[in-house]
């Protein structure tokens, strides 16, 4: 693998995606540190040092910008909602769909998701200024000023906004001049950042380290073999070609197979419910204080509760089948095989064999949706056993949960991502008579 590696490195045009890819990444990380104007830095801290595992996940989101209030702290989370919005009124709207199904139709839909994700980030730009200062415990605001000085709200705003817009066109030049993936790349890179600090505070606040690392050891590594397991599990179903004779040649009469993964979404369908677990706390922002808006940021603030892990469960296992029917309808696998002549055996050809696929997809999703959900709410397991085991010296947030370091969901993104981009290197290994870069 590290020979290949270094033949990739070798190559002119894939050393410059990657190193287009890292020069990306470490602006990114600049941008990070560029604090919004007017914050003040006493009150964040203040709130930073909640251990809060809401602002984990904004961190998480933003690719580290909240933990300094930056212009990026929005990070590219209201293009995943845009992009989510969208996606569930495409099968609803009629003109949606029909936009989608002409040449050029994705590009529309597309240029669509950036128009929305310009309120979105407006939205969560005031909601995220509300958030702070009703977790300062000093009562102050974190941007003095915000809301009653017209000029500095616009300018919080502008910037707010404006970032969030550069980290998406970062993210798409990664995608088109890098390596790929470039959204994901960008939470990647953010969760691989803040892994070590995370870790310290494990350690160094925990009143029993050695136990809260050896978790996180055994943590990590049957979540790493598990997620491979599953995320290469694959369903094979068998085709066979009909011969077919032009002139003195015989063509076809081969079997092949459809290769139907049992996890075929890979880390989306958690950056989605990660997305929409976050977006009540942000709501809750809005209403007047009161029993009813503390209740709802204790719970989806806090991330604690069988009603939070609960909802994340059943997010995720269900963005995981819509996905997944999303993905298996647009690619149009029976029309495909109708076409060239190909059929399973045992199902005709046409409408039956778009539903026989569509149910042997279903049943092996349901396997990879409830693996995904379970190991986003690894957390919540977690806090079980803590408060269950350690009652006494239990902590709060990232300090107290050693699945919390790098999450469930983190982990996910971050073996989905390296083996995505490992694939992609393998493609440009291949096409150049290289020998495979993954066995």
């Amino acid at each position: 693998m590290l020979g290949a590696l270094q033949n990739a490195v070798r190559l002119p045009d894939v050393r410059n995606r990657l190193l287009v890819t890292g020069v990306i990444l470490v602006f990114y990380q600049f941008v990070t540190h560029v604090p919004v104007v007017g914050v003040d830095t006493e009150a964040l801290s203040n709130v930073l040092n909640q251990n809060n595992s809401f602002l984990g996940v904004l961190s998480l989101l933003s690719g580290g910008a909240v933990d300094n209030f930056s212009v990026l702290a929005n990070g590219v989370y209201p293009y995943i909602t845009a992009s989510i919005i969208l996606q569930l009124l495409v099968p609803i709207v009629p003109q949606l769909e029909a936009i989608q199904k002409e040449p050029g139709g994705q590009e529309k839909i597309q240029r669509y998701t950036y128009y929305l994700a310009i309120p979105m980030a407006l939205v969560q730009s005031v909601g995220q200024v509300q958030i702070f200062s009703r977790l300062h415990t000093g009562g102050g605001p974190i941007i003095p000023g915000f809301g009653s000085d017209p000029l500095l709200t616009l300018s919080v705003l502008s910037t707010m906004v404006a970032g969030t817009m550069m980290a998406i066109w970062l993210g798409e030049l990664i995608t088109e001049q890098g390596i790929g993936n470039g959204i994901s790349i960008i939470i990647f890179a953010g969760i691989v950042a803040r892994a070590p600090a995370n870790l310290a505070r494990l350690i160094g606040v925990s009143a029993r380290p050695a136990v809260d690392l050896g978790m996180f050891i055994i943590i990590v590594t049957l979540s790493i073999i598990a997620i491979i397991y599953i995320q290469e599990g694959v369903r094979r179903i068998p085709v066979q070609y009909g011969k077919r004779v032009r002139g003195r040649k015989q063509y076809g009469g081969g079997q092949q197979h459809i290769p139907l993964k049992v996890n075929p979404v890979g880390m989306i369908p958690l950056i989605f419910a990660q997305s929409i677990i976050s977006f009540p706390a942000i709501l809750a922002s809005f209403l007047p204080q009161g029993d009813f808006a503390q209740s709802i940021t204790n719970t989806f603030g806090n991330q604690t509760g069988i009603a939070y892990w609960g909802s994340f469960f059943l997010l995720v296992f269900g963005f995981t089948f819509f996905y997944t029917e999303i993905m298996v309808g647009n690619q149009g696998l029976a029309e495909n095989l109708q076409r060239q002549g190909g059929f399973i055996p045992g199902i005709r050809p046409g409408k039956r064999t778009q539903e026989y696929i569509l149910r042997v997809t279903r049943r092996i999703t349901l396997v990879g949706a409830v693996f995904l959900g379970l190991i986003a709410i690894v957390p919540g397991f977690v806090d079980v056993i803590n408060n269950l085991f350690f009652a006494t010296s239990s902590v709060s947030g990232v300090a107290g949960n050693a699945a919390l370091v790098l999450t469930g969901s983190g982990l996910i993104i971050v073996v989905g991502v390296v083996i995505d981009t490992m694939r992609q290197l393998e493609a440009q290994l291949v096409m150049r008579n290289y020998e495979r870069f993954m066995r």
